[in-house]
């Protein structure tokens, strides 16, 4: 007769993850029911100000100087990326110089200094240096004003911090990768936008996104120049009403609404990313396969004997 030895399983516990899950729950309960039922908060100022036009008209400057301070950034990090990289002793020396003062200076400083800056030089001239050519001079005041002081300013700073994310992702390329790009006879160009910035793109994205939030975020700072944009909009209005908890919480939930569709999109963007590499592998698998099982198998001369 066999013994059957039946085998429990228990499954694990753990009764302080259930204990930290708990507090947790209870101090998120706490800090609902406080924010949500303290009468201080003024949910109905907040409610009345959040679509308002001129917010509405403040959230789309912030969207709008992050969008060209974002495009700017990218192509002059990328350039400055590119010059680090160089085998140009010049090149990389006045480049790390650039990324190294600008990530040196606070955003606020370089804002002020800019928008002063016709206090250091009357007229901005076009033309050749140390000759008397010039295509066109125009008034400083004239072309930094709030809004240009502002996207230069961001620029500045932001492509220092970008060409550092763009480099680190150009060295965590294999360096076999340029080697066998060259050895293939393929120009500068075309090895670094065809094969090696396929690759980099998996280590720029996840930092390039968070510079991008801290970009927008940091459109906070334009309000040294008394431009309207959502901070500065806010501080107006709340400074005219009194009403300053209900319209900073209007602009955290902004801030929160723009910083929450960028890590969307940054989310889509790496999915996109990892599934074409998949795809790609799976191809590249096949075509191995394919190639074996077609190979033809050599077979060895048959040698008739003649008699």
């Amino acid at each position: 007769m066999n013994n059957v030895e039946t085998i429990k399983v228990v499954p694990a516990r753990y009764p302080l993850r259930t204990v930290g899950a708990i507090v947790a729950l209870f101090v998120l309960a706490v800090v609902i029911q406080s924010v949500a039922f303290n009468p201080r908060w003024e949910w109905a100022v907040f409610a009345r100000w959040f679509f308002d036009p001129v917010i509405l008209e403040g959230v789309g400057q912030t969207l709008l100087l992050t969008l060209i301070g974002t495009a700017l950034s990218v192509v002059i990090g990328g350039l400055l990326a590119l010059a680090r990289l160089s085998s140009s002793w010049l090149l990389s020396s006045l480049a790390w110089g650039y990324i190294w003062l600008f990530r040196s200076l606070p955003l606020i400083v370089v804002l002020i200094i800019l928008y002063n800056f016709s206090y250091l030089y009357d007229t901005l001239s076009l033309g050749v240096p140390f000759t008397g050519i010039t295509w066109g001079s125009f008034e400083t005041i004239n072309v930094l004003g709030q809004f240009s002081t502002a996207v230069v300013g961001l620029t500045l700073v932001q492509s220092a911090y970008t060409a550092e994310i763009i480099r680190g992702g150009f060295l965590g390329v294999d360096h076999g990768q340029y080697e066998a790009a060259a050895a293939l006879g393929l120009p500068a160009s075309r090895r670094t936008l065809r094969i090696i910035l396929p690759q980099a793109l998996r280590t720029i994205l996840p930092s390039g996104f968070n510079e991008i939030i801290s970009l927008a975020k940091g459109t906070a700072m334009i309000y040294v120049l008394a431009m309207p944009e959502l901070f500065y909009t806010i501080q107006m209005i709340y400074n005219r009403t009194q009403e300053v908890i209900p319209l900073l919480m209007v602009g955290a939930v902004w801030y929160l609404v723009i910083t929450t569709v960028l890590s969307a999109i940054q989310h889509l963007v790496e999915r996109g990313l990892a599934r074409s590499e998949r795809r790609s592998a799976v191809n590249s698998s096949r075509a191995t396969r394919t190639r074996s099982v077609t190979t033809p198998t050599t077979q060895e001369p048959v040698h008739a004997s003649l008699s």
